[in-house]
């Protein structure tokens, strides 16, 4: 009896997946993908290098900008590794610590970035509404307490996670839905309680990536009613104009994200396919 439970396991390492039924493929495959993550380093780097070198852009607006690209570039750093392992060498396996570390730097960073996207929308709404008192409100110390806000908010939410998931027992199927980890996906992978994990992962999600976007689209909301309010019509169109790039930041940040967090909770039924393309949508769009 005690053999067959040890062949029950409990997984010491995870299978992450590719895109099944194009297993042949994925050297080909491999290409834009390598694209992706070169575009995404070398141009969030060279967003990083310019800000620092010129002095006219030591500007609220570019040093939120440069945090952002700070947070795209440690989530591709963060999935990189294990999805060209998987479709340059077929290497699919990855050790539950190394899969708990993962989906940590994951989930922190991106409730970094959501922050980050909504200071961001703080700036263009006081830009807008109080344009004189601008520079006194976004001092460069207060934008620096905000990211210390920002990076210790997340760790304090997301530290938790791989905490809860190492206290689980895992026996079912070993084979992870995407090509890294997340909470959701691992969690389903227990066959311990994991009411407590799902519970938990379900309140950081509202409380961060669900609040931020709640506050986004206020701010938002605010800023079209000063917008209404310029009488130029050409001023108006200068305002909008200065939010649209940090509103398709967030449409394509948010989307795939909340997308793909209901279809892991919710959609018992949903095509696996789906779930992989959101899930590639979800963590290379927004840095490329």
């Amino acid at each position: 009896m005690l053999a067959v439970n040890d062949t029950k396991f409990n997984a010491a390492v995870f299978l992450l997946t590719g895109i099944p039924g194009l297993e042949d493929f994925h050297l080909w495959i491999s290409i834009p993908f390598c694209l992706m993550y070169v575009i995404s380093i070398v141009g969030n780097s060279v967003i990083l290098f310019i800000i620092k070198t010129d002095p006219s852009l030591h500007e609220p607006m570019y040093i939120f900008l440069s945090m952002l690209a700070v947070t795209d570039l440690g989530l591709s750093i963060s999935t990189m590794p294990t999805t060209l392992g998987i479709v340059l060498f077929n290497s699919r396996e990855i050790s539950l610590n190394a899969c708990f570390a993962q989906l940590f730097f994951i989930h922190l960073l991106e409730c970094i970035e959501s922050s980050v996207l909504l200071l961001m929308a703080f700036d263009r709404f006081i830009a807008i509404r109080d344009p004189l008192r601008y520079a006194s409100i976004l001092t460069l110390p207060r934008i620096g307490k905000m990211g210390q806000v920002c990076v210790l908010r997340g760790v304090a939410v997301i530290l938790p996670l791989p905490i809860l998931l190492q206290r689980l027992q895992y026996c079912r199927s070993n084979v992870l839905s995407h090509c890294y980890c997340i909470n959701q996906d691992v969690m389903k992978m227990a066959c311990s309680d994991i009411r407590v994990n799902s519970i938990y992962g379900l309140s950081v999600a509202l409380l961060t990536v669900g609040l931020d976007s709640l506050l986004v689209f206020l701010s938002y909301v605010m800023i079209l009613a000063a917008v209404l309010s310029i009488t130029s019509h050409a001023e108006c169109l200068r305002a909008l104009n200065t939010c649209v790039s940090h509103l398709c930041a967030v449409l394509l940040f948010y989307t795939p994200m909340i997308g793909l967090s209901v279809v892991h909770r919710f959609g018992e039924g949903s095509s696996p396919l789906l779930q992989i393309l959101l899930g590639y949508i979800y963590l290379l769009v927004p840095p490329l």
